[in-house]
């Protein structure tokens, strides 16, 4: 990959990835952190990239380091106590994008990333498996379970909108 093959990807591709990375983060600047990594990454191995297949290297190497990020985030998570009964929901109940973000929190890391790449960034199953290492038939039976459980989570009646 040259010099200018790069740009071309970091321009063409940089929104995606960032908003792959910010749903499945939730925090701006850790999502910032994890793509600027990614691009860094990339450019350190430039010469071992093919320019055809930028895009898919670089939503793979950007997925491991969100996933050694929510690991990282993991092992020096301070939990805060709380009581049950102080606890506050204020939730509108025709918000559909805080909804879809609830249901969308509530899965797995593997099955939010699964359905974010499907859903919203539109790859195929091939590609899927290629970014997170999994075989086409997988990428197919997760993304299955993580919809029903969106479909369990959106249809229950205090969530109906």
């Amino acid at each position: 990959m040259t010099e200018r093959e790069y740009n071309e990807c970091v321009t063409t591709y940089a929104d995606n990835v960032y908003r792959f990375i910010l749903k499945n983060l939730r925090h701006e600047e850790d999502a910032r952190d994890v793509v600027q990594t990614a691009f860094e990454k990339m450019w350190r191995n430039r010469e071992d990239v093919d320019a055809a297949k930028c895009k898919s290297y670089l939503f793979t190497v950007a997925y491991h380091q969100m996933i050694d990020h929510i690991r990282k985030v993991k092992r020096i998570q301070l939990r805060e106590e709380f009581r049950e009964d102080a606890r506050i929901e204020n939730r509108p109940a025709n918000n559909l994008k805080k909804i879809l973000d609830e249901a969308l929190s509530r899965l797995g890391e593997t099955q939010r990333s699964l359905v974010l790449l499907k859903d919203y960034e539109g790859y195929s199953y091939e590609e899927i498996g290629q970014i997170m290492n999994l075989n086409a038939s997988q990428v197919k039976v997760y993304l299955h379970r993580a919809r029903v459980q969106l479909k369990e989570y959106l249809v229950k009646m205090e969530n109906v909108i």
